[in-house]
């Protein structure tokens, strides 16, 4: 049975790092004295401690729940604690172990690292060496996962429309989506959010996340609809090696990496059918099993959802799972369209102007009395992210587009097949890339400085 850490914190705590207070912890070793040891410095410090005396025991307690570190002796009567662990790590466990050993020998440490160690300590050791350790473990799995996430969502095409700025404004639509969120955020229940692209849906999320108990856990974003097919799978749940062409390692999936935390899938409408079954699974049994494993790993996180499509609409038609749509739609929140909350769209420009003039290292644009008009008179298709790609665009050319004249509505900029208006979105995409250095684009782009500062006059004039 686990034993869970006690309200008194032991001095010192802080010394071995932020995340031991929230680690649960497997020891695997025969000798009763070396496990009561064990317990002994981890339970008051450790939110998990459990024991198990042999590679049977440990198996099964691996099946029961996740462990962040395993603390395991190598000798044992029947199977050496490296023999197990290499068979653990082919059926799929991803955690740290830190191996317990009185033989220093090269042999020892050659196989270890073959079998998936990743730390050390030689017996006798001080009560010290083992925090450490642990802490190291603690500190390298977590910066792994936060570096997997960032890469995920860098390599997102959609990365550079994410909003990600508070919810902010004075309407009475946003002031609902703010309370709704603060009696919603404690509770474990999943939430569905709803709502035309670019409201913010992202920015409610982290929101509902940084209020819960979660907070000090991973936010791990997903978009559904920007992923293959055919790799989503191996992204949400990750895999073994061999599992596939191309499987080179073992790798946690980006689930693993929020447990303890909050997923957010978005645009959920768009997985495949073979991933919705998948995730109506997870959600039910709450396990995770990685593309190419036998063991189903214990999960525990939060999900948050969102979607822009109709998925009462999606089930009709056949596209989208009713009994996952009824599984994920317990407690529904819509986020409405900019045009619907006019007094917030100059308390959110002026945000823009100022934060996106410092990111870029540009001066900001002033939003006078015309501009002002024109910015409310505007519908808004794109809601709060075309706002912000309109202030972007307008910091990073220096003015405000000329279509704004007094007593005229703003018109967004159409897409269109002309070479000239191909030729500036090309230019500005290079711009932002830069950061609003102008040489550094000239050059990526084969032209001269003064040949954009010409564009932008033409542009701005």
């Amino acid at each position: 049975m686990g034993q869970n850490r006690s309200a008194a914190e032991p001095p010192g705590l802080a010394e071995f790092g932020p995340w031991l207070a929230q680690a649960s912890i497997l020891v695997v070793d025969d000798e009763p004295g070396i496990c009561n040891f064990l317990v002994k410095i981890l339970q008051p410090r450790c939110r998990v401690i459990e024991v198990a005396g042999n590679t049977v025991q440990a198996s099964s307690k691996l099946d029961e729940q996740n462990f962040d570190v395993v603390i395991m002796d190598n000798i044992m009567p029947g199977q050496t604690g490296l023999e197990w662990l290499a068979e653990q790590r082919k059926i799929g466990f991803f955690a740290d172990v830190i191996l317990m050993t009185a033989y220093a020998d090269l042999d020892t440490a050659i196989d270890a690292l073959r079998a998936g160690v990743v730390d050390f300590i030689l017996k006798p050791f001080r009560s010290n060496q083992l925090l450490n350790a642990i802490a190291r473990c603690l500190d390298r799995k977590r910066l792994q996962r936060e570096n997997d996430v960032l890469r995920h969502e860098l390599t997102s095409p959609s990365h550079q429309l994410l909003l990600r700025d508070r919810l902010i404004g004075r309407s009475k639509a946003i002031e609902h989506v703010r309370e709704t969120i603060a009696r919603v955020a404690p509770l474990p229940t999943s939430v569905l959010l709803t709502g035309q692209s670019g409201t913010g849906k992202e920015v409610a999320a982290r929101s509902l996340h940084m209020l819960s108990g979660r907070a000090d856990k991973l936010f791990v974003p997903v978009n559904c609809g920007a992923i293959p097919a055919d790799m989503i799978e191996s992204e949400l749940f990750g895999h073994l090696k061999g599992a596939f062409t191309g499987a080179s390692r073992n790798r946690e999936g980006l689930l693993l990496h929020a447990q303890g935390g909050t997923v957010f899938l978005d645009e959920v409408g768009e997985l495949p059918l073979p991933m919705q079954t998948k995730l109506l699974r997870l959600l039910e049994d709450r396990r995770v099993r990685p593309v190419g494993a036998e063991r189903e790993v214990p999960f525990d996180a939060r999900f948050i959802f969102a979607t822009n499509a109709d998925l009462a609409r999606r089930v009709e038609a056949g596209t989208f799972r009713a009994d996952l749509y009824f599984r994920i739609n317990v407690i529904q929140l819509h986020l409405p369209p900019l045009r619907e909350r006019e007094e917030d769209v100059l308390e959110l420009a002026d945000m823009f102007m100022r934060e996106l003039a410092l990111q870029l290292g540009m001066p900001p644009v002033r939003i006078d009395g015309k501009v002002e008009g024109a910015l409310l008179r505007y519908d808004w298709p794109g809601n709060v992210r075309e706002l912000r790609n309109l202030i972007e665009r307008t910091v990073i050319l220096g003015g405000f587009p000329g279509s704004i004249a007094p007593g005229e509505q703003f018109e967004s900029q159409p897409r269109t097949d002309n070479l000239g208006e191909m030729e500036r979105r090309h230019i500005l995409a290079v711009l932002r890339e830069t950061r609003g250095d102008r040489e550094e684009a000239a050059r990526r782009l084969g032209i001269s400085r003064k040949t954009i500062d010409r564009k932008y006059a033409s542009w701005n004039g």
